[in-house]
């Protein structure tokens, strides 16, 4: 087996077993991150979207309030279920679905005026192929928003990705900032200047709904302890009344597809 086969398995099993808790994870769908994303990709009513590794649908759902489609493609058929499951509860009807694989989207070129991922690319061996295969489904003038972790540099970005490969053996590395730009820049794309936030979370919360393996949670709480006050992660590790609390550095980087 490849090691992007190995990795796809890899990702298939973590997610089908996070599918439900994932869904209902408040901070995925916290109100003002999902209104700067929007605000960021410009989305508008004639929109025809494509949201790459959609995961539970949260984005999708929320996108397709506002834009006349909305694609979910998710590798995990469990995600896809649970996406489903929010469409249905959310009365939406301008929402389809496909079970597929972000390296090879099952779409013909320029199907889509914005092309979309939040939260993927720390999961990938190969973020450039993803990024191309994003622009090629793109229309000419059309939008190319990818959303996630980012370091700051490689030394904070190297303990912060030995500490989730133990909470998510699935995390790749979270991509630097201007690899990022660079990433942007071969696939064709122009691009703005990115975004931030933060997304704020408690350790023991997201252990639980990202289902992180019992044996391992203790080591894990050990690293964010020793890491309150230093930093080293670049999460801003701190104690909030007895519980760790910590945040995700966050970018939304949009990059344009030139008109012919």
């Amino acid at each position: 087996m490849s090691d992007s086969e190995r990795q796809k398995q890899l990702i298939v099993e973590q997610f089908t077993a996070q599918a439900e808790p994932f869904a209902r994870y408040a901070p995925h769908s916290d109100a003002e991150a999902m209104r700067l994303v929007r605000e960021a990709a410009e989305l508008a009513p004639t929109d025809e979207v494509l949201d790459v590794a959609c995961g539970p649908g949260l984005v999708a759902c929320d996108f397709a309030e506002h834009a006349s489609r909305v694609t979910g493609l998710d590798l995990t058929p469990g995600m896809i279920e649970q996406a489903r499951g929010l469409q249905a509860a959310r009365g939406l009807t301008n929402l389809d679905w496909r079970v597929g694989d972000i390296a090879s989207l099952p779409f013909e070129p320029a199907s889509f005026s914005l092309v979309f991922s939040r939260y993927a690319f720390h999961h990938l061996l190969e973020p450039a192929r993803a990024l191309v295969e994003m622009a090629r489904v793109c229309r000419p003038g059309g939008r190319v928003v990818v959303v996630d972790v980012y370091s700051r540099d490689a030394e904070q970005g190297e303990a912060y990705d030995r500490v989730e490969k133990i909470r998510d053996p699935s995390h790749v590395r979270a991509v630097g900032l201007g690899e990022f730009e660079t990433l942007f820049a071969k696939a064709g794309l122009e691009p703005s200047e990115p975004r931030f936030y933060g997304l704020d979370v408690k350790l023991d919360e997201l252990l639980a709904a990202t289902e992180s393996p019992a044996e391992a949670r203790e080591s894990i709480r050990e690293v964010f302890r020793d890491d309150v006050g230093v930093d080293q992660l670049g999460v801003n590790a701190r104690l909030v009344d007895g519980a760790i609390r910590f945040t995700f550095p966050i970018a939304v980087f949009v990059g344009r597809k030139p008109s012919v």
